[in-house]
């Protein structure tokens, strides 16, 4: 395997552990997934303006639903994932789809929320992590056993969700 595609591998590798992660509810994991990068969305009031770190973190911990086994009983899916990497070899954009399901004990198994990723990855020490994700949400559905706010208002703050310290 030649470095191009060493580099796609393990950009890829990069997105998938961000949907288990969600999924399995490891918000510290997520958080460290973008300790050298933010994570924005065009839900954000502004949408420039990402978090980082362990705001990332205590965003996810603070807004989702975590259910009894500890899960937020969902599955992201990512698909269609483009990945394009630099030629110098230390950066890269990825764009893809993503699909979320969830089934609990009050909600059937069904789609909830759909849209598309926009990727910028940094190779750091090594690794390659998150320099930049953009959430691109453009289908809601029931969302009320995931989420603590109502993503479909759009307009999301951090400030509003998670208290300052």
């Amino acid at each position: 395997m030649n470095s191009h595609e060493q580099a796609v591998r393990s950009i890829k590798a990069v997105m998938y552990v961000y949907a288990e992660c969600v999924d399995l509810a490891r918000f510290d994991e997520l958080g460290e997934l973008f300790a050298h990068g933010v994570l924005t969305s065009t839900s954000s009031a502004d949408p420039d303006d990402g978090m980082s770190g362990d705001d990332v973190a205590a965003f996810y911990a603070a807004t989702n639903k975590v259910h009894d086994d500890g899960t937020l009983r969902t599955r992201h899916v990512a698909s269609n994932v483009m990945v394009d990497v630099a030629e110098d070899g230390q950066t890269a954009t990825a764009r893809s789809y993503f699909a979320v399901h969830q089934g609990t004990d009050t909600l059937a198994l069904q789609p909830i929320v759909a849209g598309r990723y926009e990727d910028d990855f940094s190779l750091v020490d090594g690794q390659w992590r998150f320099a930049r994700r953009m959430v691109i949400v453009d289908q809601i559905g029931d969302m009320r056993e995931h989420l603590t706010f109502d993503l479909s208002e759009g307009d999301v703050r951090y400030t509003d969700h998670v208290e300052s310290g």
